[in-house]
């Protein structure tokens, strides 16, 4: 498998197929300062609140999908189109507008690899020129929860079920319960952190670290692709990079925990965990 497999793309190979002409909308869900100095020729932008949504003290909730189709359609954006998510921060956000076009049953789409900043690290050319992509016709609808979606009522039915693993994507501070940012500290009871920012290759513009790599650490931690792999950070936006991980090196059964601590972390009957381990 390589960088190029679906689900993730790199910089030189998207390139390559702009310059073909493919049938490709790259969407860029970074910041919109930095979209304005320069972004990817052709890229249209989507605020990344445009898909989340909150109630109360919980965050991170499935984007409404009324407004959620204005803002595909607007970047012409149809059913039959070719994604290709960016952003400026090593994936979080573009991964999460990609777990949400999964949950719509729309899988043609796939990761820059190292985002806009590994393009333009790349060498490759930028533009200040805005897009304006004919519209498209998109009635978003979420016909693929059950394949991609983890509530918090599925997590404690699992909590004792060795089929199922939970992987924390927060940092160390918020897992053991010492960085607290819900009305309780710590994780779910069995647990595993490892925060999203491992997967980066800081050495190079933030791409993924090679899959070798990303697969002997899964292995070591218990992430193995026999088990139904269940991501959450604060409000599944950091584990939405290990939701698309996952996805590309093909584990069969992947799923994002919308809400996540700010749920879990804010009920008052959850369990909870302390500590590093």
């Amino acid at each position: 498998m390589n960088r190029d497999h679906p689900w993730i793309i790199s910089p030189e190979e998207l390139s390559r197929r702009l310059e073909e002409g493919s049938d490709l909308r790259v969407i860029d869900l970074g910041d919109a300062d930095t979209f304005a100095r320069g972004h990817i020729p052709g890229s249209v932008q989507i605020p990344f609140q445009a898909l989340v949504h909150g109630d109360g003290v919980v965050k991170g909730l499935l984007a409404d999908a009324a407004e959620l189709s204005r803002h595909l359609e607007a970047a012409g954006v149809t059913p039959e189109t070719t994604i290709i998510a960016c952003d400026d921060e090593g994936g979080g956000r573009a991964s999460r507008l990609l777990w949400t076009l999964a949950t719509a049953g729309h899988t043609r789409a796939a990761l820059l690899d190292g985002g806009r900043d590994a393009w333009i690290a790349a060498g490759l050319p930028t533009s200040t020129e805005l897009a304006t992509p004919e519209a498209g016709h998109y009635p978003v609808h979420y016909t693929a929860r059950e394949e991609t979606v983890a509530t918090r009522d599925e997590i404690l039915r699992h909590l004792r079920d060795p089929h199922y693993a939970l992987w924390d994507a927060r940092s160390p501070a918020e897992f053991s319960g010492e960085d607290v940012r819900a009305a309780r500290g710590g994780h779910i009871p069995g647990a595993i952190n490892l925060e999203w920012t491992w997967l980066m290759d800081n050495a190079h513009d933030r791409r993924l670290k090679d899959e070798a790599t990303i697969r002997e650490k899964l292995d070591f931690l218990g992430f193995t692709p026999n088990r139904c792999v269940v991501t959450y950070c604060q409000t599944h936006h950091r584990s939405a990079l290990p939701w698309l991980v996952l996805k590309w090196l093909g584990y069969p059964e992947v799923k994002g925990y919308p809400g996540a601590w700010s749920d879990w972390g804010n009920a008052e009957t959850t369990p909870v965990a302390t500590g590093s381990a």
